[in-house]
């Protein structure tokens, strides 16, 4: 009788040629090639549990034989989300079902306008483009306060482009269509000289605009009929929109002082005043509100403050006004100016003054009264309104709240963009709806109002994988971003994702980093507390654990593997990017110290087609399951996908088999021994185990453990709990990360498996019976049993 060691050691030593071996069995084989030849054509979960073929193959491959009858309990599994955590299939212990939902791509969708996780990460960007706008805002002024005390003369100005683009957009002139000679002219006038450029030239034409509309004026009033009224309207509209055109210009020669030839005067090109004033309106003409806009508010606020001394000074000037409204939180409708005077004249010593007598259900009454200093009768002396103190905390409520209404606004925008872009399933249609083209163009960095829908069209319409295609010959980067954040085709349909991975691949990877990771760290171990909300919105107090606080970090890695893979490119992009590599080699049970660049780089540019290439001459099947999983070609660039979507990629195909193989391997040698069976079943299951329940919830596990560490069979009948600690008694679970322990328990159970299992006219029972009559211990099962004490 060949020993357990031995007939283990047979099988293990070239494992790659024992599963060979098995996979040309005829039976195998047929089995395989329906598989291959069939699982491609699968679009639904119903079809692919309808062709039992195919569902029974991929049961028993991973492990689920005995389930295959429970298809509704299945399909609850392949239909889990794998990146939500109260997922049906992350919510079992077993984490055979949690293998076998990540080999599928059921529970993500197929064609659309984008995906779920490029939804994601658009918002995001959106968000992202809209704070660094505001954080640009700051960044150009600074910049032009900076340079205007050495632009030296108006054409090193407009040769500038940062200092154009932030004065053309502080006066409202249009970059795309301004003439230089007269803005140059412009910026070179004194407006008080009759002979400078600004009054010969655009003056002349002011004066007889304005009386062209005079005259079209009186004529509107004599007109008797609506046609003839309409007409005239439409000149006057016209006269008055060209005045303002001009009253721009000779406000921009106003805020500046180049001389008559466009030199800077000795003084500067601008007064401390006039620089201001220019901040001011650039400020006031950005779409969106900043920090900057926030503090020169501010700053303006303070600097009339300093001189009020009635508090109508504060109730009609619309910048002060608006302040305190969004400093106290007063925006509502139902606050208007004799509320907010009733406040500032309220004495607090008096219990029947109006902030008294509402502030006890108004407390923002009770703050505004109190940050003021005027008397009954409105007034105060200059400079007494606020002190310091007071006008600090008045910008603090003010700086935590100017942007509310912004954000709401950003919240709404996000919220019906996710809703429209769902319903969206050609280009056409994305051009049509405004919450989408705004939402989409403003992510980007694109002005929704400047940009020709013909343009984004047949960048969202390009062919990303030739580089002569219409986006690319834009030379814009927002362009790519837009056309890369798409699924069109070329025809303006929807189609799946053009990416490194697929999305169900993506979130298969970042679900198994996350338990890789964190497999072993004890959840029971504090590292203090956070505080967070509830689903009702209450702050609580949360338990920071080692094991909460490696998953929160694990999902950081997750996250930015998530978002990369939907931007790299190239097989080279990938490789070189430290962090998604260790990701990915880390969910599938590589150490990534292990592996460098160049073997990456020759596993990439293989032909999985081809049985003589690099990655299936490899004897770690692996290799083949993990480049099967990405979308490049032998070049390493990405190859181009057809309109439809495969539940399982060929990576996820070769997994399947090579688990089929597995499984069948296993079979057999049980049939003659089932130690072997145990041993080769412990040795794959030994990467998933994650805990001592692993063990003790699996009876195969459980009785590897048991023959292992010599317990007797009563050892199953203990409390659940007394098990898992002789479990971690016994076996340091952190040694199955290192393939050597591993083999090193495995050897120790294959020696103990025959003593255990041996019986009267067995060789080892014999020799410890005394009948010593043929028969001995075999040198293999000595070698093996003198390994442990």
């Amino acid at each position: 009788m060949v020993s357990t060691y031995l007939s283990y050691d047979l099988v293990n030593r070239d494992l790659s040629t024992s599963l060979k071996r098995v996979s040309n069995q005829s039976a195998v084989k047929r089995e395989a090639d329906y598989y291959e030849a069939n699982i491609g054509k699968i679009t639904s979960v119903d079809e692919f549990m309808d062709d039992y073929r195919l569902y029974a193959y991929a049961m028993k491959a991973y492990g689920l034989e005995d389930m295959t009858y429970a298809k509704a309990f299945m399909q609850k599994i392949l239909e889990s989300d794998l990146s939500d955590d109260d997922s049906f299939a992350n919510k079992l212990a077993d984490s055979r079902y949690r293998d076998f939902a990540t080999a599928f791509n059921f529970s993500v969708q197929g064609a659309a306008a984008q995906s779920e996780t490029q939804i994601g990460n658009f918002t995001d960007l959106y968000g992202t483009t809209m704070d660094d706008k505001g954080a640009g805002v700051a960044t150009e002024t600074g910049y032009f306060n900076a340079m205007m005390s050495q632009v030296g003369s108006a054409d090193a100005l407009l040769n500038n482009e940062r200092l154009r683009s932030y004065v053309f957009t502080a006066f409202g002139v249009d970059e795309k269509y301004y003439n230089r000679a007269v803005v140059k002219g412009v910026l070179s006038s004194d407006t008080t000289d009759p002979d400078s450029y600004i009054n010969t030239t655009l003056g002349v034409q002011r004066d007889d605009l304005g009386n062209r509309l005079t005259d079209a004026q009186a004529r509107f009033e004599a007109a008797t009929t609506t046609a003839d009224k309409n007409l005239i309207q439409a000149e006057i509209n016209g006269y008055e929109s060209s005045l303002d055109t001009i009253q721009t210009y000779y406000d921009m020669a106003n805020a500046f002082n180049f001389n008559a030839d466009g030199t800077m005067p000795a003084e500067g090109a601008q007064s401390a005043e006039q620089q201001t004033a220019v901040n001011t309106l650039y400020l006031a003409n950005q779409e969106r509100l900043s920090s900057a806009t926030a503090a020169a508010e501010r700053d303006y606020v303070n600097a009339k403050m300093a001189t009020v001394t009635d508090v109508n000074e504060i109730l009609t000037d619309n910048r002060v006004y608006n302040y305190i409204k969004v400093a106290f939180d007063l925006t509502s409708a139902t606050v208007v100016r004799s509320t907010i005077e009733q406040i500032l004249t309220s004495d607090l010593n008096d219990p029947g003054s109006y902030a008294n007598i509402y502030g006890a259900t108004r407390p923002a009454y009770l703050d505004l009264a109190k940050a003021f200093n005027f008397g009954t009768d409105g007034k105060v002396a200059a400079g007494a309104a606020q002190t310091t103190q007071q006008a600090a905390e008045a910008a603090s409520r003010y700086f935590s709240r100017y942007d509310d209404a912004q954000d709401a606004a950003d919240e709404k925008a996000v919220s019906l963009y996710k809703t429209a872009i769902a319903d969206v399933k050609t280009v056409d249609e994305f051009l049509t709806k405004p919450d989408v083209f705004n939402f989409a163009l403003k992510a980007v960095g694109l002005d929704p109002a400047s940009v020709s829908k013909s343009t984004i069209k047949q960048v969202l319409t390009s062919d990303l994988t030739d580089s002569k295609s219409y986006a690319y010959k834009l030379n814009d980067e927002r362009y790519l971003t837009l056309a890369r954040a798409f699924n069109f085709t070329k025809d303006g349909g929807i189609t799946t994702a053009l990416s490194a991975q697929t999305e169900g691949t993506v979130k298969s990877v970042a679900s198994e980093y996350i338990i890789k990771v964190t497999r072993f760290i004890d959840d029971e171990k504090r590292l203090g507390t956070k505080e967070t909300e509830n689903e009702s919105g209450k702050k609580v107090r949360e338990n920071i654990t080692a094991r909460t606080k490696a998953k929160e970090e694990a999902s950081v890695e997750t996250k930015y593997y998530s978002e990369q893979m939907l931007k790299i490119k190239t097989a080279s992009e990938f490789i070189d990017d430290d962090r998604l590599t260790t990701v990915l080699l880390t969910a599938y049970d590589i150490d990534p110290k292990s592996v460098d660049k160049d073997f990456l780089k020759q596993v990439f540019a293989s032909d999985l087609s081809d049985p003589e290439s690099f990655v299936n001459q490899q004897k770690n099947s692996v290799w083949a399951e993990i480049l099967g999983t990405f979308n490049f070609d032998t070049k390493g660039n990405l190859a181009k996908r057809d309109d439809g979507t495969s539940i399982q990629t060929q990576g996820k195909v070769l997994e399947t088999e090579n688990r089929y193989n597995r499984q069948t391997l296993e079979e057999e040698q049980g049939e003659s021994n089932n130690g072997v069976r145990l041993a080769l079943y412990f040795e794959r299951m030994s990467k998933s185990i994650t805990s001592a329940y692993d063990i003790i919830g699996d009876t195969a596990l459980l009785e590897f453990f048991r023959t292992t560490y010599s317990l007797p069979e009563e050892f199953s009948n203990m409390d659940v709990d007394k098990q898992a600690e002789l479990v971690k008694k016994y076996m340091n679970l952190e040694d199955l990360k290192d393939p050597e322990k591993v083999q090193k328990v495995i050897n120790k159970f294959t020696a103990l498996y025959d003593l255990e299992n041996s019986n009267a006219s067995s060789s080892a029972l014999s020799i410890l019976t005394g009948n010593m009559s043929g028969a001995g211990i075999s040198a293999d099962l000595l070698s093996a049993i003198s390994q442990y004490r």
